[in-house]
């Protein structure tokens, strides 16, 4: 049985985006490593992010949390966090919550890079 603390992150950038792929389990214990990799992307002024889901098994509402804590100050300056690629199990804690109101949950990378190029024609 995986060990529920088993996180790991990856950030590429891509263009003139940065998507993060996220595995294992994001909850209280691994939350502060996304929120690090968050503020190192705000820091060097990278606003366009794309969150990749396609390996992440589970997210808690600490989680959840640190996408609240950065999305208006991304906003404010013109950029975006857009979801992709999770699984059912991931996006029922996310549309639980609301959270497909707030943000753009996309079925694939392609679709999250079209959203962010619709805003910008």
């Amino acid at each position: 049985m995986p060990e529920k603390t088993k996180f790991a992150l990856i950030t590429k950038p891509k263009d003139d985006f940065n998507i993060i792929y996220l595995n294992g389990f994001l909850d209280a214990h691994t939350a502060p490593k996304l929120e690090e990799a968050l503020k190192n992307l705000i820091e060097n002024e990278q606003y366009k992010i794309i969150v990749n889901f396609e390996e992440l098994e589970y997210i808690s509402s600490a989680g959840l949390g640190v996408f609240m804590a950065f999305i208006e100050e991304i906003r404010e300056k013109n950029g975006d966090i857009k979801l992709c690629c999770m699984k059912p199990r991931v996006f029922s804690v996310f549309d639980l919550l609301g959270f497909p109101l707030l943000f753009d949950i996309l079925e694939s990378e392609a679709l999250a890079f079209d959203k962010f190029n619709e805003k910008s024609e």
